[in-house]
């Protein structure tokens, strides 16, 4: 594994999920650097505070920079040839994560369009330092030559889109069938990390990888199983993640349309958290999920790893985030299953309306 210096803002709660996406990269975090903003002009943090890294990173033989937010091309470019070691920022890393976990030739597909879409206005930030007389290194190309290779990227860009669409169409197909055999769907939501995997494991009777790390499922995979002598549909998804670009989300858009499409979305909560980063990570979900377009009334928020907390401990947190009656169980020992089960029946019975065909072929979301 290497070693990283890691530059991230000082939150506690933000320098844990940053040391997790760095570890889940391959990145071992030997020193931090935290500032209140990680967006100055030159290296994204201030002068002073880039000397101090390349100091640190001399000093401690480091290969790599890890920093926990966006950098531009020319940030990315100073940075590194201060420190003299790569520097990989937030997205960086995520989508390096993406790479090592794509297992499906849908998820490898959609990794490649997100990594794109990543490097394209990065190129364009190359080719404009290229004709100012400055050379960022570019695979040692040409300023001239770089602009070929812009245009290439573009075009890929426009393949790998077609390919995606693609996947997105059979998906539609499948959805239709589904609602033309009136089976509703299920999807289960929520941060990465919250345990949904586990979870899906659970009801659907199956044995998914779960990992510790972050992002463990990046393809869906949807089951059958029976809710009071209905057959239900549960697919379990990528996990959301604070700060994603949305770039990234449009990438993932087959997968995360089961999501819009589901007559019932369980959003799970990991209860064990601290309370800012559980209300932190809450509205990175349910921000998500309005950018997916589902309405607030098909969510059903559910609160696992409750066998870690105390009854008053639950409460507390449950008035945090605005649950009266909150859904508790847990994933892992299955307490808490038979209040979730009535939760679904009676969220499904109450909303009965299948996704139904439109006159275009396509498919209208339950309301």
């Amino acid at each position: 594994m290497k070693k990283a210096l890691l530059v991230v803002y000082p939150e506690q709660y933000i320098i844990e999920e940053a040391k997790a996406l760095a570890e889940a990269a391959g990145y071992e975090p030997a020193d931090i650097i935290s500032q209140k903003y990680l967006s100055r002009a030159k290296f994204g943090i201030g002068s002073g505070k880039a000397e101090e890294a390349a100091r640190i990173v001399r000093e401690n033989h480091l290969d790599a920079v890890v920093f926990d937010a966006r950098l531009s091309g020319s940030q990315t470019y100073n940075l590194a040839k201060l420190c003299k070691v790569e520097v990989k920022d937030r997205e960086k890393v995520i989508l390096e994560i993406f790479a090592m976990r794509a297992s499906t030739a849908e998820a490898k597909l959609q990794v490649q369009l997100a990594e794109l879409n990543y490097e394209l206005p990065r190129a364009k930030d190359k080719v404009r330092m290229a004709k100012k007389g400055e050379q960022p290194g570019f695979f040692g190309l040409g300023k001239y030559e770089v602009d070929v290779y812009v245009r290439m990227m573009k075009d890929r860009v426009g393949t790998l889109r077609k390919k995606v669409d693609e996947v997105r169409n059979r998906r539609v197909i499948f959805r239709q069938h589904r609602a033309r055999m009136g089976m509703p769907g299920m999807a289960i939501t929520g941060y990465t990390g919250s345990g949904k995997t586990t979870l899906f494991n659970s009801l659907a009777g199956e044995s998914k990888d779960v990992g510790v790390g972050v992002f463990t499922t990046l393809s869906p995979t949807t089951r059958g199983i029976m809710v009071d002598h209905t057959k239900l549909l549960i697919s379990d998804t990528v996990g959301f993640i604070s700060r994603l670009p949305t770039y990234m989300i449009e990438a993932f858009k087959s997968t995360l349309e089961e999501v819009s499409y589901s007559n019932l979305v369980l959003l799970l909560v990991d209860a064990s958290e601290p309370e800012e980063k559980l209300v932190r990570n809450f509205e990175s979900c349910t921000w998500t999920l309005s950018e997916l377009g589902v309405p607030e009334g098909r969510t059903l928020v559910v609160m696992n790893k409750a066998d870690l907390l105390t009854g008053e401990q639950l409460g507390e947190k449950a008035w945090r985030l605005g649950l009266k009656d909150p859904v508790a169980i847990s994933a892992k020992t299955g307490a808490g299953f038979e209040k979730l089960m009535g939760a679904i029946e009676e969220r499904l019975g109450a909303s009965r309306q299948v996704a139904t065909t439109t006159p275009d072929g396509g498919v209208n979301a339950p309301h």
